[in-house]
């Protein structure tokens, strides 16, 4: 496959530029429901046909609060609140790490809140438990999501001694003003000496978050932004559209909506970054993702074998996914399932059940079937017809008829193409592929949950 090349089409990006999932699942987490119990999880890790394994980590804690974030998360300033989270997390490892004794880990991801929130020592000693009770892969891909503010540049030699191997940093944004609107002020000059350490350190590949739409921004600040990130030269970029939605996260409150760029803005934002990042060699790997091309995400989508699941875009193949600690999710053969999102009922649980799942779903045929031929869209924005009808044992055209009637608008509008018994995604077209992938997602267009959802641009 060629690399993937992106177009800019204002007139499309405006007339598609709605609400929808951004699929790291499917179905969404929308339709999981607590109905779910137990006895499914285990019935689906013992079908399962996985015997490769991700861990995603979950460490709630924030020493302050980012006015536009949605995450699950605990606002505190006293480190030793941990503890306690650390032992029932403890607990919970203890208990389903058995059921996964044939698995090998091949990835493990940690994120927030803010893992470094924990101090050495914890990191140190919750890394030694886990490989305790897993068996970890000698080169896998180990993760860690970094809060540049909270920690000191001897933090990465903790990191590296316990095993991690890749950083993601949350920068956002440089500029002061926007950094004091969201109540997250930080030191551009640390941030390069941390990426600096982390290059010199051997991580093999580093990661900047960035998000657009914040208060104050401006076409001009924002590409002040993007210049310094050039230099900073990450691996890998995730540039994403803040989502404004107060009524759902009380802290976006603080946030004043007179001070939001307009909706032109944002476009014009997120325009000339593209068009930076790419002129600065950098691969659109799709929707909000971008990586240097000789970074693994960009090799495996140049050769079709790019997958993704609930940690984002993933290099791993199809494995497992164990969610840990609250609110994490998991993905385990035919089923999803979610830890209780409440720390306090995370505790009761465990106590009360010795493990905290809250809800999740099984899926149908149709939703394994549905959630093949989205995930190859979304990866490398091409589906061959005929490999699909081979893998899923079905008649494409049949089974999809419905779903391709609503593709019809997007082909009219040269976004897709299907020729060949292929179907493919235009450059101009690769912006929308979140609008694309719901013509095949039949829960979205039976419940209009639109809603529910950021806007894709």
């Amino acid at each position: 496959m060629q690399p993937t090349q992106i177009a800019w089409d204002q007139s499309m990006i405006e007339k598609y530029n709605y609400s929808g999932p951004r699929y790291t699942s499917y179905p969404t987490a929308l339709e999981f429901d607590d109905s779910f119990t137990e006895d499914n999880l285990l019935e689906a890790i013992k079908t399962s046909k996985s015997k490769t394994l991700s861990l995603y980590i979950h460490i709630p804690f924030c020493a302050k609060l980012c006015y536009y974030c949605g995450c699950n998360k605990v606002i505190t300033r006293h480190a030793h609140k941990a503890d306690q989270y650390l032992e029932y997390l403890a607990s919970e490892i203890i208990k389903r790490a058995p059921l996964f004794k044939h698995y090998q880990v091949t990835q493990m991801h940690w994120g927030g809140g803010t893992p470094t929130f924990l101090t050495p020592a914890q990191i140190l000693a919750l890394t030694a438990l886990l490989k305790q009770h897993f068996n970890f892969a000698e080169q896998g891909e180990f993760s860690i999501e970094i809060d540049p503010r909270e920690i000191e540049l001897t933090m990465l030699d903790t990191l590296k001694e316990a095993g991690f191997n890749r950083i993601s940093v949350g920068v956002q944004d440089f500029n002061k003003e926007v950094q004091i609107a969201v109540n997250r002020e930080q030191d551009e000059q640390f941030i390069f000496d941390l990426i600096a350490r982390a290059k010199a350190l051997g991580f093999v590949s580093t990661n900047v978050d960035l998000i657009y739409g914040l208060p104050l921004q401006t076409p001009a600040s924002f590409a002040k932004t993007i210049t310094r990130i050039i230099e900073l030269s990450p691996d890998r970029l995730s540039v994403f559209n803040y989502a404004h939605l107060p009524s759902r996260f009380a802290a976006q409150r603080k946030i004043k909506d007179d001070q939001l760029p307009s909706a032109q803005q944002r476009l014009d934002i997120l325009h000339q970054t593209i068009e930076s990042l790419t002129a600065a060699g950098y691969q659109f790997i799709g929707m909000d993702h971008f990586a240097k091309p000789d970074d693994e995400l960009a090799k495996l989508q140049n050769a079709g074998k790019l997958h993704r699941n609930f940690q984002g875009y993933t290099t791993q193949e199809e494995c497992d996914l164990l969610g840990l600690g609250v609110s994490s999710i998991s993905q385990i053969g035919d089923c999803y399932a979610q830890n209780q999102k409440e720390l306090q009922v995370y505790y009761q649980s465990i106590d009360a059940k010795e493990h905290a799942l809250w809800k999740g779903c099984s899926l149908t045929r149709d939703d394994e079937i549905r959630r093949v031929v989205i995930k190859q869209l979304i990866c490398h924005f091409e589906l061959d017809i005929a490999s699909i009808e081979a893998e899923l044992g079905i008649d494409f055209e049949t089974y999809f008829s419905e779903d391709m009637q609503l593709l019809q608008t997007f082909i009219d509008d040269k976004l897709v193409s299907v020729q060949d018994r292929k179907i493919t995604i235009s450059a101009t077209g690769r912006l929308l592929i979140r609008n694309i992938c719901m013509c095949f997602d039949i829960y979205f267009r039976q419940k209009a949950r639109q809603q529910q959802f950021s806007r894709v641009i």
